[in-house]
């Protein structure tokens, strides 16, 4: 037997549907938020370049370079292997309230990482085997499935729920980098009590995306372990 539902109809594609709909929202609002609060700049003039720096050097992490990043678009990121923060274009360079939030919670991530905060340390860890797991997880499924080896199928879900797991631990990292943000833009002045709701705004919306990957991603296992569980129910 080929797939448990066949080729053309799999009405376990419908468990996505809630991940897909939460996805499209949650960019929709990242999409909103960063577009009004990016033309809005923030009365301190500081630039998200600046302001990462000071916030950096006040936590005692002169090492960490600040670049611009590579790439169009929100491709603001950490990475603790160079230590170096890299902002994008439209962060690195500007002084809107947007670009304040967004420099201010990847520095929470560079502070999160000289902290040894436990999530970061968990996320940094599965990384290899979670990125293994993304690419190898679906030729192991669709084999395993197409052969009939009940075995070879799980041994696919088994590798994605890594990818599952970081998604998971995703979700505390992102969230306490944004709480260090704001608390940072508040007590060194740099923005506003009136500014503030804006960079928060921004930040929860970027947080919503990282959530409805997270769920996303289990529905998407939920769905392979019916899948898998299903084949085995026919072979026997």
């Amino acid at each position: 037997m080929l797939f448990p539902y066949g080729f053309y109809w799999d009405p376990t594609y419908l468990i996505l549907i809630p991940g897909l709909i939460a996805a499209i929202w949650a960019q929709s609002r990242i999409n909103r938020a960063y577009h009004e609060y990016s033309h809005i700049p923030a009365a301190g003039g500081w630039t998200g370049a600046l302001m990462a720096r000071k916030l950096l050097d006040d936590n005692g992490l002169y090492d960490v370079a600040v670049t611009r990043a590579d790439g169009a678009g929100l491709s603001d990121h950490y990475d603790p292997r160079s230590r170096t923060l890299r902002l994008s274009q439209g962060v690195y360079d500007s002084n809107s309230i947007a670009a304040l939030g967004i420099a201010a919670h990847e520095a929470g991530h560079a502070m999160q990482h000289a902290e040894q905060y436990v999530p970061i340390k968990i996320r940094n860890a599965i990384v290899p085997v979670a990125s293994i797991g993304s690419y190898a997880a679906w030729p192991l499924l669709v084999l395993g499935l197409l052969l009939g080896y009940t075995n070879l199928a799980m041994w696919g879900v088994a590798l994605f729920s890594f990818a599952v797991l970081f998604q998971l631990v995703t979700l505390p990292v992102e969230y306490n980098a944004s709480g260090r943000a704001i608390a940072h833009l508040e007590s060194g002045g740099y923005l506003t009590s009136y500014e503030l709701p804006g960079a928060k705004k921004v930040l929860n919306a970027a947080a919503l995306t990282y959530l409805a990957a997270a769920l996303m991603a289990m529905l998407q296992l939920l769905r392979l372990l019916m899948l898998t569980g299903a084949l085995g129910r026919r072979r026997d």
